[in-house]
């Protein structure tokens, strides 16, 4: 599982995408799963960085899934038309 930060906004998202990525290339899972259940200040990079780490695990033959996306980043997802692109953990 990778533990999205508290804060991710254009400041901690190039940090933050490169230990995602690593913690994708460290699972032995085929379905990696991204909590967001702590963020609680983000902006669109947060977006952004989970689409990155989404084209990264394709790339490694890994999906992405997100548990516990907040409301307005769903929100900001589905105004970008990308949320099809972050499926939620079921």
């Amino acid at each position: 599982m990778l533990i999205l930060p508290a804060e991710l906004t254009l400041q901690q998202a190039t940090a933050c995408l490169r230990m995602l990525v690593q913690g994708l290339k460290a699972s032995k899972e085929s379905e990696v799963v991204a909590d967001a259940s702590a963020l609680q200040r983000f902006d669109s990079s947060a977006i952004a960085v989970l689409l990155e780490c989404r084209r990264e695990a394709l790339a490694l033959g890994k999906r992405l899934t997100v548990s516990s996306l907040p409301a307005r980043l769903t929100e900001l997802a589905g105004l970008y038309g990308v949320a099809e692109l972050l499926p939620a953990t079921v």
